[in-house]
């Protein structure tokens, strides 16, 4: 059987590619965006099985009367993907207090306000899978990207929550945790803090390390999604890409060798 889909973040980036993946095998979208003259093709191509709807995830009213909508057009929503975001990048320093509180809008209260918004639903019909677009960034951090990485492990902590809340609804959630993709996350979509003289070593380096690296074009995160989406026992986390396993096995042992190593001092702290 077909499913309904309601997407965040459809007009580019991975967030096309799902939409994509769902429609080319016959389910049903609601694909969202800003801007909806983004989704003309899809509707063109696609006709009634796409329904594009106008939402910015930050506005609460917005992402409520949008999954309202896409109810009453599908009759069912069976995949829920909190796939809108952008990154900030600035020193801890340098983000002034407006553009982190934009980021954390966006990343982490926009996910809250769509998952609010759909849980009484798939709570109804006693199914439906809830996917939060996270990031290697979700679980590792980097020099220059404080507020971004702050967005996305706050998202981690409460959709780790919501897993143990929503499984006895028999409702399935699922955190994809993607590497370094070829989209405009670090471009056109990015917010950039005025930099600081003082960091400019740091900014150097960073810009010199993206230069070098080649990332891939986003190309198999459509069948990539359907696996996650059809499995019968869905992940909580899995990696998108080869890159994320390898940063995340370093960074793992780094720190299990580190508690181990001031183990000590924590037996100490209860008066051991």
């Amino acid at each position: 059987m077909s499913k309904v889909w309601f997407v965040t973040g459809a007009s580019k980036g991975f967030g096309r590619e799902f939409v994509l993946a769902a429609l080319e095998r016959g389910d049903k979208v609601a694909a969202t965006a800003r801007n909806t003259d983004t989704l003309d093709d899809l509707v063109e191509k696609y006709g009634d099985a796409v329904l594009p709807l106008k939402l910015d995830v930050a506005d609460r009213d917005q992402a409520f009367a949008a999954v309202k909508t896409t109810h009453e057009a599908f009759g069912c929503l069976d995949v829920v993907i909190n796939n809108a975001g952008y990154g900030l990048f600035g020193t801890v320093e340098e983000v002034s207090e407006q553009q982190l509180r934009d980021q954390l809008e966006t990343n982490v209260f926009g996910v809250f306000h769509v998952t609010q918004a759909v849980l009484p639903i798939l709570r109804e019909q006693g199914s439906g899978h809830i996917i939060q677009i996270s990031t290697i960034g979700g679980v590792a951090a980097f020099p220059g990207l404080g507020g971004y990485h702050a967005s996305k492990w706050a998202l981690e902590g409460l959709t780790e929550s919501l897993a143990g809340e929503v499984a006895g609804f028999n409702i399935k959630v699922t955190l994809v945790e993607p590497g370094g993709f070829d989209t405009d996350w670090s471009g056109a979509s990015a917010v950039f803090a005025e930099s600081q003289p003082q960091y400019a070593p740091l900014h150097e380096g960073m810009a010199a390390q993206m230069a070098g690296n080649i990332s891939p074009k986003p190309v198999g995160f459509g069948s990539a999604i359907l696996k996650v989406v059809d499995a019968e026992k869905a992940p909580l986390r899995v990696f998108f890409g080869d890159q994320p396993l390898q940063i995340a096995s370093y960074l793992y042992q780094q720190r299990l060798d580190q508690w181990n190593e001031w183990a000590p001092v924590s037996r100490e702290a209860e008066g051991k």
